[in-house]
């Protein structure tokens, strides 16, 4: 079983793997101590790095380094019932990928150099040729550890901020917020409210029509939307 929680307050929608998502700047869950949990672990980072916009070659190298982490961390022994904590965040600034995976094991991983004829202990090493850079912390209150790699990832951008509006004052063209995505308005027309008043319905390039009061605060983004001036109003006669 994995549990996933997301960060920044976003209504989540339902991804084909049956977890939680929005688009948040850091994503985390923990992981049962099992095999299924690295495939697991691989299919939610491709989701979430994808939804991020992350290149192939980034999303790839991701995978494979949270992969070798979450593995070691299943290795380590503790009692069947300690979970695996993980969590993938974006530093849009930075253009930095931070891979953090905790365990309530106790001492430091180390990078090994291992025979030819071993067939394991090469993962810190993939880490260490994927990853920007890497270490490892204790974890808040002394139980365990966290090792964190960063990894490059320059092609992420910051999701475009919005702005509060009346329902009514929404116009075709701009993007709303709604079920935490942005769809494209592509229609807006006013009918009587049922609780009196008038009520404003969005018709959306994707789902169903959004029907709420005129008042009702939307969250908007103007892209491809022409101004004022470029519209003509407001400009002297």
């Amino acid at each position: 079983m994995v549990r996933l929680a997301v960060s920044m307050g976003l209504r989540p929608r339902v991804d084909p793997l049956g977890a939680a998502m929005a688009a948040p700047n850091e994503v985390t869950f923990r992981l049962t101590r099992c095999r299924r949990s690295v495939p697991r672990t691989r299919a939610l980072a491709h989701a979430v790095l994808s939804g991020w916009g992350v290149s192939q070659d980034a999303l790839e190298s991701v995978e494979l380094a949270l992969s070798e982490l979450v593995t070691n961390a299943l290795r380590v022994r503790v009692p069947s019932d300690r979970q695996v904590g993980v969590r993938i965040a974006r530093c849009l600034e930075g253009g930095l990928l931070r891979l953090e995976v905790s365990d309530a094991g106790s001492g430091r991983p180390e990078v090994r150099a291992p025979g030819d004829e071993e067939t394991g202990g090469r993962g810190l090493l993939l880490v260490e040729a994927l990853a920007h850079r890497w270490g490892v912390e204790e974890r808040t209150g002394g139980i365990g550890k966290t090792v964190w790699a960063e990894l490059k990832a320059p092609d992420i951008v910051a999701e475009p901020d919005g702005r509060e509006v009346a329902a009514v004052m929404v116009r075709p063209g701009q993007l709303v917020r709604v079920w935490g995505e942005w769809r494209t308005v592509r229609t807006v027309r006013t009918e009587s409210h049922a609780a009196g008043g008038l009520a404003v319905v969005l018709g959306l390039d994707e789902g169903p029509a959004l029907r709420v009061h005129a008042a009702e605060p939307l969250t908007v983004r103007d892209d491809g939307v022409p101004s004022a001036r470029e519209r003509g109003e407001g400009t002297p006669g």
